[in-house]
């Protein structure tokens, strides 16, 4: 069961998000988990916060590169089973 110190810590991240502006969106992938998802221009973080009150923050970056419908490929060849 989470206590009330990380409890308060996903609350108080949730509002400087708001305060900020930041979109965010929350989900939960994992048990004991709650995710915070946001996007940011040429960035996507998750920022998960667990019961026992440790965060894991994932920052995934845009290389840049354009692609064409063409690269769609790729995703169905490397991700379906």
């Amino acid at each position: 069961m989470a206590d009330a110190a990380s409890l308060h810590k996903l609350t108080s991240f949730l509002e400087r998000l708001r305060d900020a502006k930041i979109h965010y969106r929350l989900s939960d992938h994992r048990p004991e988990t709650v995710m915070v998802e946001i996007a940011a221009p040429g960035e996507r973080w998750e920022v998960e916060f667990f019961v026992d009150g440790h965060v894991e923050v994932e920052i995934f970056k845009v290389d840049g590169f354009m692609r064409d419908e063409g690269a769609l490929g790729e995703l169905f060849a490397r991700f379906s089973d």
